[in-house]
């Protein structure tokens, strides 16, 4: 009989409680003791999960001896510090996205990892998601030809946060998915936005990554419009891919859409472009939550049968263009180069300067709680 892995959960604010929930739906795994520094939120979580420890103390995690991993939900200002801890306690970690707020952080938090031979996994949900994952599919193909470019929007009226940008909230979802479908990392970025309502915290952003083969991605995100958007459109030489998730069932749709180039002409005159629009398809997607894919998966991986595909080094990658992005804000808009070993530094940046988009928030260590 396999092996139980016993998990504890801190923070149980907005997301928390989903992850709750999911890990008490998956195999192999229990639910051991839910962690907030909210007794409101813990009396909540006790209504709904009667069997389930609680705690206001993270140190109670850090010391059980039976606890094999720790699931961290908390404010980003607070992953690096509690997923630093729960590995040198010996604990398997997933942290929400972003893994931590500069490079720097990241880089240690997959180190020490690797010299424990722990998991490290990070949530970026969407690359779970079969919508996505089908995409990806898709794509690796062939059937939309060369890549060209993708556009993503993602979008809403709030939820505005006190400690990272609109950046840092929302892009780490279409940058993970980005990186995923290209299986390549930007040669640079870009970043311009502005701040309507907290001055010192864009609530509106665009962000352009460049790569090889004159490839690119914009990202828009906001907290400031009228409705909900999820969505991003893939171009390819012959097709089109556009994925919106906010639909409940038709979330891919393909466009037999593309601009055709006359091979041979010998004058300005002769040249002409050919637009052809032909039939558009949904594809067939299973539908599974995909929250619930990924926290089976981190219990696969810590069962040694599976590699994490959301792993420290992922997260540390979009981690690396947020932070490029967020010197860049500061910057007007000039591109950061990440070809380079440097990771988008430049000359006289600080890896903390550049986090979260100017946004700084203070605290009491939550590990003295």
């Amino acid at each position: 009989m396999a092996r139980v892995i016993k998990v504890g959960v801190v923070g149980c604010g907005y997301w928390g409680p989903n992850l709750i929930r999911n890990l008490r739906q998956v195999s192999d795994c229990s639910l051991k003791v839910i962690c907030d520094m909210s007794e409101e939120r813990l009396k909540h979580m006790r209504k709904l999960h009667h069997d389930v420890a609680t705690t206001n103390n993270f140190q109670d995690l850090l010391q059980d001896v039976e606890l094999d991993a720790i699931v961290v939900a908390t404010p980003v200002r607070f992953h690096f510090e509690m997923a630093k801890a729960a590995l040198l306690a010996g604990k398997h970690v997933f942290v929400e996205k972003p893994i931590a707020r500069t490079v720097d952080e990241a880089e240690e938090l997959v180190a020490l990892a690797e010299q424990k031979g722990l998991t490290l996994m990070v949530g970026h949900t969407f690359l779970f998601s079969p919508a996505v994952r089908r995409m990806k599919e898709i794509i690796d193909s062939g059937d939309i030809g060369e890549l060209q470019y993708i556009s993503a929007r993602r979008l809403n009226l709030g939820l505005f946060q006190k400690d990272i940008n609109v950046a840092w909230d929302l892009a780490p979802h279409d940058i993970s998915i980005i990186l995923h479908l290209l299986d390549e990392k930007p040669s640079s970025v870009s970043c311009q936005g502005s701040s309507h309502v907290n001055r010192h915290i864009e609530d509106v952003t665009m962000m352009y990554l460049t790569f090889n083969k004159n490839r690119c991605a914009f990202i828009q995100n906001s907290w400031l419009d009228p409705k909900k958007v999820r969505q991003m459109t893939v171009v390819g030489s012959r097709r089109m891919i556009v994925y919106d998730d906010t639909e409940p069932l038709e979330k891919l749709k393909i466009y037999d859409a593309r601009v055709e180039v006359p091979p041979h002409y010998d004058t300005f005159a002769e040249f002409q472009y050919s637009y052809h629009y032909g039939d558009s398809y949904v594809p067939y997607i299973k539908q599974d939550e995909p929250l619930k894919l990924e926290c089976q998966h981190f219990i696969d991986c810590i069962r040694g049968e599976a590699t994490p595909i959301t792993g420290g080094k992922a997260g540390l990658e979009v981690v690396r263009i947020l932070e490029a992005s967020s010197l860049s804000l500061k910057q007007q808009g000039q591109a950061v180069n990440l070809s380079g070993s440097g990771g988008g530094k430049t000359s006289g940046s600080n890896s903390k300067d550049n986090a979260n988009g100017a946004a700084a928030a203070g605290g009491r260590s939550v590990l003295a709680a």
